[in-house]
């Protein structure tokens, strides 16, 4: 089971990852606090003091063009936010 996605490189979690050392990461929406701690912790060799978790559900989206009107949805998600103990970081452009 591959828990962890992708991480979630945005101006907000950079600045986040400045100051408070928080770091997210879209997860497996069945994985639990425990199963996302582990794998970040094995995959990055890092620390972590806490876990929080967030679900999205999807949204209705409609846009209007010149023939019809396009209906759709948005995908449902599950975001984690992990919190480094200090001195820690994760470099996510050292494979680029």
């Amino acid at each position: 089971m591959n828990i962890i996605i992708k991480p979630v490189v945005t101006e907000k979690m950079t600045e986040k990852g400045e100051k408070l050392n928080q770091y997210a990461f879209i997860v497996d929406k069945k994985a639990n606090k425990i199963e996302i701690k582990k794998a970040l912790e094995s995959l990055y060799n890092i620390d972590i003091l806490s876990v929080n978790t967030m679900n999205y559900p999807g949204r209705n989206k409609v846009r209007y063009t010149k023939s019809s009107i396009q209906k759709g949805r948005t995908k449902a998600y599950k975001k984690a936010i992990v919190t480094l103990a200090e001195g820690q970081e994760i470099d996510f452009y050292s494979n680029i």
